[in-house]
């Protein structure tokens, strides 16, 4: 979810007045559409009716979901003026988030770990953006999304004249009546062409601005806390897996792999030759008023031969202005694609800035060099690193038709299939087989390897990024992608191929350090994920692991999994950089980013991170460029100060106790709802989960929706559908029941101890605070309208019996344990809840006549399809995440 202001924070009167004032610009705005669009809304002094009639269902929908996405936005531009306020009215060393906050630590010990993190090039942060299908808005509403915010960012100061603020509010107004206009449903499902623009926009649009901001920040606040002599760039870089995840989503070929290649790289030289154009119109420096040093020349005119087409021309074109020259000679070479390495792009702009500070003109390599040298070291050639993913049972299947083709093949997971694949392995030289001879999928795979192995002997070996192996549940499964490697032509000694194991469920969590080991003591294994840094990327599901078990089990199993996995790989003297698959909402791990860091066990990050940016979370922190800067800063300031302690956190067996007990007695509580005789029809009939199938966000397959099983439902649509009727279960339900049980089996000690870990223990802290949120998004009355819609009474009587008890056995656990009523630690959300709740019921209940409608009558013509999606749009902007 988007990191807001803190809950404690208290902005001025002056502060809070433009708030209001930026408010009411924007319903006076929406309210002149509305009246244009739809005049028998305006009700009650512009107000939505409570209760919505069929027949204006389609005008509320769409007024009530562009009324969300409004305060969204004022929302977001109220953050960014919150940090400003901070950074001008007590400096950035105390906002929360800043690298100046964070290196003027008074712990001498944190400090020296910091810079020593700093000086070894240690500090790694990886946002990774996915086009999960959890952002159901299109990218010509993002963009509006974009104007209009800042239609608001010019509104805030209060410098115009009448003429021109009323010109800014008929902008404001135009931009809404548009949004009216566009629409935000789409009727058919976005192509993979589609998914690849959405995610590339970010960087055309903030990302690219948004990394000097952060670069600066960071060597700000390095040089105040230990001088000058530290690299003048934090390392970040970012990923994609747009047009590389190919797990569930047969679409995804080699073919548009290398096209999402092609586009990056075209985006990036675009972009690089933009800025460049901007640099030498401004590098007018003459030799003749400022003579340049004999050695500064002489680098120079060696940049300009090396690298300009045509070095004469170039001279006589800019005779006596050298950098404008040698500005003009690097874009001649980016231009026609001469750079044989991203690296010496990178060199030449050092080049230039250096020469700049050689004639004392350091404000000119300041504003204009570094900032794009900046990027490059970011971007690279292109905008990000490709990441591959696959199941492991694609790649089980391609391992089987190969040794299919060469005769006789073992069945997987026997021991005879463990035999084969570690002997081959082994072997200097392996059987070639024709790609002819293979299956589809086995042919597909087999290509897509081979990509990547052409990619990393070209021009930019980091284009693609490893192979992230989901559902990983033995280490024969990722001893066979290397295997394909091989046949794939990555050679006998050493694979360039890095493979990321992801494990998701909770017995993969807990298996998961003796299939590294297990993986590990293959020699081959072993050398090809050894390398000079010592570490080793494993990524870590939420999604799955929640869904298997519950929130608490499945959060407690992540931070367990992690200590082990770090003990286990310490003996063969390598560290983990652990990949958090994590989603928006708190069923797959959302949660305040300096919180969610925080509470990863001590000793696992070691400067490093990386972590999924899914579906409307990317648009919520990476739409504009102030709130993409503070999002960056934020991530990567709080996994610096969380590194700062390297050694392995201290066990305390009390509260490890605790959390394991927590832990099992939530997932027995989840476990007996779900496996419940009843549990499938409820769901099926209860929520919109087999309605989502219509909502086309995403271009995975439309039967990756709906349950047949429970086996068989991604955990995107799951927890979609307990948010669309309110129950929410996969955030809270079996913690009630667990902290009750605790107390009863523990006595009165229990009280005492469980208060401590509120206090003391950062992620219990985090459970307590998240399931908290949760519950004031929950609606037990809203909910009751969902389960009436169960044919039968017998079966909502039973199920939906159990989700009230827990749901109040809940609340009643976590005030105790805070002491407080639910959510008075959280006045915004609470606000937030308060101000939108009376039109999401009306969204629901209008949501479950349609339901009713549509499941009567399925066929494409019924209108009600259409309304019922839009439902589910509104209902989502009104709670700000699809799940």
């Amino acid at each position: 979810m988007q990191q807001r202001a803190p809950e404690n924070s208290q902005p001025t009167a002056n502060f809070a007045l433009q708030t209001d004032r930026l408010r009411a610009r924007l319903k006076q705005a929406w309210a002149s559409v509305l009246a244009r669009r739809a005049p028998a809304l305006l009700t009650d002094q512009g107000t939505p009716p409570p209760c919505w009639s069929l027949d204006l269902a389609s005008d509320h929908l769409q007024a009530a979901t562009i009324w969300f996405q409004l305060q969204q936005i004022l929302d977001e531009n109220t953050f960014i003026r919150t940090l400003r306020q901070a950074d001008r009215s007590e400096g950035p060393a105390n906002r929360t988030g800043s690298f100046a906050q964070v290196l003027a630590e008074p712990n001498k010990e944190a400090q020296r770990s910091m810079r020593k993190l700093i000086e070894d090039n240690r500090l790694n942060v990886g946002p990774t953006l996915t086009a999960h299908p959890t952002e159901a808005k299109r990218v010509s509403v993002l963009e509006i999304h974009r104007r209009i915010y800042r239609c608001l960012v010019n509104l805030e100061t209060e410098r115009w004249s009448p003429r021109e603020e009323a010109q800014l509010q008929r902008s404001l107004e135009m931009e809404i009546d548009l949004l009216w206009m566009t629409g935000e449903l789409r009727l058919e499902r976005p192509t993979l062409d589609a998914e690849i623009d959405w995610g590339l926009q970010f960087y055309r649009n903030s990302l690219m601005q948004a990394v000097p901001r952060l670069f600066e920040s960071f060597t700000t606040a390095t040089q105040d806390a230990f001088g000058n002599d530290l690299p003048d760039s934090c390392c970040l870089r970012f990923h994609s897996w747009i047009g590389g995840d190919r797990d569930g989503n047969p679409n995804v070929t080699a073919k548009v792999t290398a096209e999402a290649l092609t586009r990056s790289r075209d985006m990036a030289h675009a972009l690089y030759l933009e800025r460049l154009d901007d640099i030498v119109q401004h590098l007018s420096v003459s030799a003749k008023l400022v003579p340049l040093p004999q050695a500064t020349q002489k680098t120079l005119t060696q940049l300009i031969e090396t690298r300009a087409q045509d070095a004469a021309a170039l001279r006589a074109r800019n005779p006596n202005e050298v950098f404008r020259q040698a500005a003009a000679a690097i874009r001649s070479c980016l231009a026609d694609q001469r750079y044989l390495h991203v690296k010496d792009f990178e060199k030449d702009l050092k080049t230039v800035e250096t020469a700049l500070h050689d004639i004392n003109a350091g404000l000119l390599a300041q504003e204009l060099i570094r900032p794009l040298r900046w990027q490059v070291q970011v971007f690279g050639l292109r905008m990000h690193t490709l990441d591959i993913r696959q199941n492991s049972e694609v790649v089980t299947r391609t391992l089987q038709a190969i040794w299919q083709a060469q005769g006789h093949t073992p069945a997987p997971e026997t021991p005879e299939w463990r035999t084969r694949l570690r002997h081959e392995l082994s072997q200097p030289d392996l059987v070639h087989i024709s790609d002819t001879r293979l299956s589809e999928e086995a042919t597909e795979l087999m290509a897509l390897l081979r990509l990547i192995r052409d990619s990393q002997t070209g021009v930019d070996p980091e284009a693609i990024g490893p192979f992230i192996l989901s559902m990983t549940r033995s280490s024969n499964d990722i001893l066979a992608v290397y295997l394909l490697a091989r046949y794939a032509g990555f050679g006998g000694e050493t694979l360039s191929l890095k493979v990321v194991p992801l494990f998701e469920t909770i017995p993969d969590l807990e298996a998961a350090p003796e299939i590294l080991r297990d993986v590990l003591s293959t020699p081959l294994a072993l050398r090809s994920l050894r390398n000079g840094s010592g570490r080793i990327e494993i990524m870590l599901g939420y999604s799955d692991s929640n869904k298997d078990g519950g929130f608490l089990r499945s959060i407690w199993s992540l931070d367990r999994a992690q200590r082990a996995i770090t003990r286990s790989l310490a003996s063969f003297r390598l560290k983990p950089v652990f990949f958090h698959g994590r989603g928006g909402s708190v069923s797959r791990g959302g949660a305040p980013t300096d919180r969610a860091i925080a509470a990863q066990p001590l000793g696992t990050l070691d400067g490093a991170l990386r972590i999924t940016e899914q579906g409307e979370v990317v648009s919520a922190k990476y739409a504009n460029v102030g709130t993409a800067a503070a999002q960056l800063e934020l991530l990567a300031s709080s996994v610096l100060r969380h590194s700062s302690n390297s050694g392995l956190e201290p066990i305390d067996p009390e509260m490890d106790d605790a959390l394991e007990a927590l832990a099992s007695l939530s997932q027995t509580a989840y476990a007996a709802l779900i496996s419940h005789k009843d549990f499938l029809p409820y769901f099926n009939q209860a929520s919109p989960v087999n309605e989502l199938a219509l909502l086309r966000i995403g271009s995975r397959p439309a039967r990756r929706f709906g349950a047949a099983c429970l086996d068989d439902l991604r955990a995107i649509p799951w927890v979609f559908a307990w948010s669309q009727n309110r129950q929410m279960i996969t955030s809270w339900y079996g913690v009630g029941k667990a902290l009750e049980t605790f107390r009863s089996i523990r006595g009165a000690q229990s009280d005492a101890l469980l208060h401590r870990m509120f206090l003391h223990n950062p992620l219990f802290r985090l459970m307590i605070d998240e399931v908290e949120k949760a519950l004031l998004l929950t609606d037990m009355t809203i909910a009751r309208g969902y389960a009436d819609l169960v044919k039968d009474p017998s079966v909502s009587a039973t199920i939906f019996g159990d989700i009230q008890k827990e749901h109040a056995r809940t609340q009643s656990m976590i005030t105790t344990i805070t002491g407080q009523p639910l959510a008075a630690r959280f006045p915004r959300l609470r606000a937030q809840c308060e101000r939108n709740g009376p039109t999401l019921q009306a969204a629901h209940q209008l949501q479950m006549t349609l339901l009713q409608d549509v499941r009567a009558d399925p066929s494409p013509a019924n209108p009600a399809r259409i309304h019922l999606m839009q439902s589910m749009n509104c209902i989502s902007a009104g709670l700000g995440w699809t799940g």
